[in-house]
């Protein structure tokens, strides 16, 4: 039998292999390619691993913080904005031998390896079968899911939380002891400082193991003296289910009433009722348990509840400090959520289509991913043929799932779906959990349900580690044969290789803004404040990837989370609301248009802005020759698209 620490440096080393070939050919281009456009979110992670190394190495302050956006003099609280401190941390000591780009490619490729790893580990505790659990940990940590973040969403690829407090909430088996509790906050803070998704994420999953320990449910048959209310609520159900359809074929109605206008005009309410309807039918089939603990039990469980808050957050202070600093000066602004126009989960259909990144995949499942609300990234979700036949045919041999794993699958999975169903891009009208659990306090700040499909696919492959150790058990003698088979299949089925990759290249004009003194300000044109639920102007996140090579402060700002105290200060300077304007493609009238010539020399002195590069793809000839009169600018350099001005007669530091 191999030693436990052979089994673990073969899953490791696995893991590695499988990064590097899946995500071929990034491994020869690490420091001058990405896998994701510069101009979108992955210029803003990009640029968060050059901040925190800028404010917390190069500065010695706070990282947390920084004055490098917004111009001159505004410190901006990044506790709201995707940080990714953890692979901020991680890309600090690389950051001596390699570039900015060449450690963020490193750092995503060991996120990677931790992540398929972690879920390894994860599976193996609950299996104890090296072989499964090795492909769980490969179906978890390339899934497609996880792999398109890698294309954008770059805090969504460190999984590793996830998959260690689940391990630590299975390795407890029911009796938390202290040591654990103290795992579990840490494991919190850490994932606080991946992403928040995943913090809130890892606090559902407790609630849910909590309830699990007291509540239970069992079948029941319904009593014969209930036949009545039965019927009444069969013929509730047809009846309403007759006017859906009646709704859904005339287009609704309209009508008066006693002088009281009545409408039905949209599916919502009715089909909202009539699920109501059947979930009352489906429960008087079953009866919940409570199972009320001794006195002495629940206050240990209160402790160590606080024992693990108390450790988490401890350890996330810095992030806590930064979130009450932002409090304190009225800053905390999140998106309103609303009844119908929430965004929307995964679809139903994007969970049984074949692998949108495989290279053998038809461009007509991209197009539809791409052409759903909130585009291709959010909506990827495809679970692997292969995870579902080995289910599959563990089922019909008479495998059975734990009723923890498949309960929390469950959970996560209709989460997933968002607060409204939809199959093959078609609103159904039923709602999900997440329509009433979306306005809890903190978890109400996943704004994006369909992230839930991680956790989801994290269970799903336990569970298909499960199936895969039942099989090896009632074939032993072709154990290898089956895990062989399954391995191969699966990692052709999940194949993303070879990515598209992206250019990280810098236009060599900003060697000049860099050459300049510390205190001098760069305007980029088109301008404005950017974050995840609003847009005035038209700054991109390739702004923010150029800083990474020129350091210096710049006008504007694209982050996840922006007050709305920031955006007013800009609609109350009337040049920066004019460019931004401008930057929307908006025109002027005389008076705006006159103002920014007159006061556009004093906007320049009172922000030291010394350049001002314009990019001519995405700004229009009138609009450059407006900024050049009223900044009155000196053109430098042309590389491209983009063209640099200075504001000085002489270019500073050149």
């Amino acid at each position: 039998m191999p030693r436990p620490w052979r089994t673990h440096a073969a899953a490791l080393l696995g893991y590695v292999c499988v990064a590097l070939v899946f995500s071929w050919p990034l491994p020869l281009h690490l420091g001058t390619a990405l896998t994701g456009g510069s101009g979108g979110d992955t210029g803003v992670y990009v640029w968060n691993q050059w901040v925190f190394h800028h404010e917390l190495i190069e500065k010695g302050s706070f990282p947390y913080f920084t004055d490098t956006l917004f111009g001159p003099g505004q410190q901006t609280d990044l506790s709201l904005h995707n940080y990714t401190t953890f692979a901020n941390l991680i890309a600090v000591p690389l950051r001596s031998v390699l570039s900015v780009v060449g450690a963020f490619n490193v750092v995503y490729l060991l996120l990677m390896i931790l992540g398929g790893y972690v879920a390894f580990l994860l599976a193996h505790q609950v299996t104890r079968d090296a072989g499964a659990s090795w492909i769980a940990g490969l179906l978890f940590g390339w899934s497609p899911i996880v792999v398109t973040r890698g294309t954008g969403h770059f805090s969504l690829v460190a999984t590793a939380p996830l998959a260690v407090f689940l391990l630590l909430i299975v390795r407890a088996n029911g009796h938390v002891r202290v040591r654990d509790a103290i795992a579990l906050g840490a494991t919190i803070a850490w994932a606080s400082m991946t992403d928040l998704y995943y913090a809130i994420f890892c606090l559902l999953i407790g609630a849910a193991f909590v309830l699990s320990r007291v509540v239970s449910i069992e079948a029941r048959r319904i009593p014969g003296s209930h036949r009545v209310s039965t019927r009444a609520l069969n013929v509730a159900t047809v009846c309403l289910a007759v006017l859906i359809a009646t709704i859904a074929i005339s287009g609704g109605w309209e009508v008066t009433v006693a002088g009281q206008v009545m409408r039905a005009r949209t599916l919502y309410t009715p089909v909202l009722v009539l699920t109501m309807l059947v979930l009352v039918q489906v429960s008087r089939r079953f009866r919940l348990r409570v199972a009320v603990p001794p006195a002495q039990e629940v206050r240990h469980g209160a402790r160590l509840i606080a024992i693990a808050g108390v450790v988490a957050a401890v350890l996330a202070s810095p992030l806590l400090y930064a979130a009450m600093v932002r409090l304190v000066r009225g800053e905390f602004d999140t998106p309103p959520i609303f009844w119908r126009s929430s965004p929307s989960g995964i679809d139903l259909l994007a969970l049984v289509l074949p692998n949108p990144n495989h290279p053998l995949a038809p461009e007509a499942i991209a197009d539809w991913l791409t052409k759903r609300p909130q585009a291709y990234i959010e909506n990827v979700a495809s679970l692997p043929f292969v995870a579902l036949a080995i289910l599959l045919l563990a089922w019909r041999g008479g495998w059975r799932p734990s009723h923890w794993w498949l309960g929390l699958t469950a959970m996560l999975g209709l989460l997933a779906l968002g607060p409204f169903v939809h199959v093959a891009g078609v609103n159904t009208y039923v709602p999900g959990p997440w329509a009433l659990l979306r306005y809890v306090p903190i978890v109400g700040f996943v704004h994006t349900p369909a992230r839930f499909a991680i956790p989801f696919t994290l269970c799903f492959a336990v569970l298909v580690a499960s199936a895969l150790r039942e099989l090896s058990l009632r074939y032993p003698e072709r154990r290898r044969v089956l895990l062989g088979v399954a391995g191969i299949a699966l990692a052709a089925e999940l194949l993303p290789a070879p990515m598209t990759l992206y250019s990280a290249e810098i236009p060599p004009l900003y060697r000049h803004v860099a050459a300049a003194p510390e205190s001098t300000v760069l305007l980029e044109i088109p301008t404005g404040v950017v974050d995840g639920v609003s847009n005035l102007g038209g700054f991109t996140a390739r702004t923010e990837f150029n800083q990474t090579a020129h350091g210096k402060t710049v006008m504007g700002g694209f982050l996840s989370r922006i007050p709305q105290r920031r955006v007013d200060e800009v609609l109350m300077n009337p040049v920066f609301r004019s460019l931004a304007l401008l930057s929307e493609k908006k025109t002027l009238n005389a008076g705006e248009q006159a103002a920014l010539v007159q006061q556009g020399p004093e906007f320049i002195r009172r922000n030291r802005i010394g350049f001002v590069v314009v990019d001519r793809a995405r700004a229009s000839q009138a609009f450059e020759a407006l900024v050049v009169e009223a900044f009155r600018l000196r053109q430098v350099e042309t590389d491209g698209a983009f063209v640099l001005y200075s504001t000085e007669p002489t270019i500073p530091g050149g």
